[in-house]
């Protein structure tokens, strides 16, 4: 699938690391370090502008590494961008870390991953179709 990206940032566009990756990496278009102290968040911006079709939707993923090694991750978990933006996009960044975090100019932030779905028209109705989970909830499993 070709995507139109208008690029504003100093770096190359967002490319897959192996055949296999699903994710671009994202790099942070910033002058100037940005600290992050625990719990601190910051708007990251990327200096990219995408037209993704309709039918799909690009999501903003966290990176594993900055996750597990110190803490950063995305304040909304998963951030959705819409077919119909263009506006610049930009990552949320939370240091859920118990130590400062500096984000270095280049620095790849986060991931993107383009992904169809379906649009959904909800309908509503009185009762629905019994199943064995029709009462219970969060945790209700076991799992």
């Amino acid at each position: 699938m070709i995507v139109k990206v208008m690029n504003r940032s100093s770096f190359n566009l967002p490319s897959s690391k192996t055949s296999g990756s699903s994710g671009l990496d994202l790099y942070a278009n910033i002058n100037e370090s940005i600290s992050l102290k625990p719990l601190d968040r910051a708007l990251i911006p990327t200096g990219l502008h995408i037209a993704i079709p309709e039918g799909y939707e690009g999501q903003i993923r966290a990176r594993s590494g900055l996750a597990l090694k110190h803490g950063i991750s995305l304040v909304n978990g998963i951030g959705t961008i819409d077919s119909d933006y263009r506006g610049e996009i930009g990552v949320i960044l939370v240091n859920l870390g118990k130590e400062e975090y500096i984000i270095n100019r280049g620095d790849r932030i986060a991931q993107l991953v383009i992904i169809k779905y379906e649009k959904v028209e909800l309908k509503e109705v009185e009762y629905l179709d019994e199943t064995e989970r029709n009462s219970g909830g969060f945790g209700h499993t076991g799992y």
